[in-house]
């Protein structure tokens, strides 16, 4: 595929972003935010990077003086513990034993799959479903089991792996943008209900 024709194509596919999904993700986020929730976030390959983009960008890129900051982990940053679970159980498993003894009810988990059928992510998100977490699922292709499995999917219906996590990316940034806007909105009209 040539450069040029590449970047056509993601401009087409921008088109199928679901707005209203990634809106409702900031939302989600927020609630949990103000509850003192955590998030976890996971993906394999290409989408473990966007995993722990997403989880440096939630928790640094939204500071706000005076408002609560997002408690976030990454299941895709501990190597040794990854490998060890991989190891010593299994791959299928390496993010679900993680979150076993960590994840709570009304905590938020994002699991990030291409494919939709990832089973290491689809096990994440049901130990995340059995514990009463919040679960959302990016994902691409037909949208994979994934899109089924979570309270709320953010599918991207195409069938380019490269482009679909070009997208997911994208979203990450912006839903982060949002929500630094959001924390310094609340952050002012603190601050002014505080000179009143």
């Amino acid at each position: 595929m040539d450069i040029r024709q590449y970047f056509a194509t993601v401009q087409s596919v921008l088109n199928t972003v679901p707005f209203d999904a990634a809106d409702a993700v900031v939302d989600v986020l927020m609630q949990a935010n103000r509850a003192g929730k955590t998030v976890f976030i996971c993906g394999n390959g290409g989408s473990a990077t966007t995993a722990t983009h997403f989880a440096c960008d939630l928790a640094k890129r939204t500071i706000v003086e005076g408002q609560p900051r997002f408690r976030v982990i990454a299941l895709t940053d501990n190597i040794a513990l990854m490998t060890a679970l991989s190891n010593d159980i299994s791959y299928d498993q390496v993010f679900a034993e993680q979150l076993r003894p960590l994840v709570c009810a009304g905590d938020v988990v994002i699991a990030i799959s291409g494919s939709g059928n990832s089973p290491n992510v689809l096990n994440a998100v049901a130990v995340a479903n059995a514990a009463g977490a919040t679960t959302i699922g990016f994902c691409g292709f037909a949208g994979g089991k994934l899109k089924d499995m979570v309270d709320l999917p953010v599918h991207i219906p195409h069938h380019n792996m490269a482009m679909v996590e070009d997208i997911h990316l994208m979203l990450e940034h912006a839903i982060c943008e949002k929500l630094l806007a959001l924390q310094l909105t609340e952050g002012e009209a603190l601050t002014l209900a505080e000179r009143g």
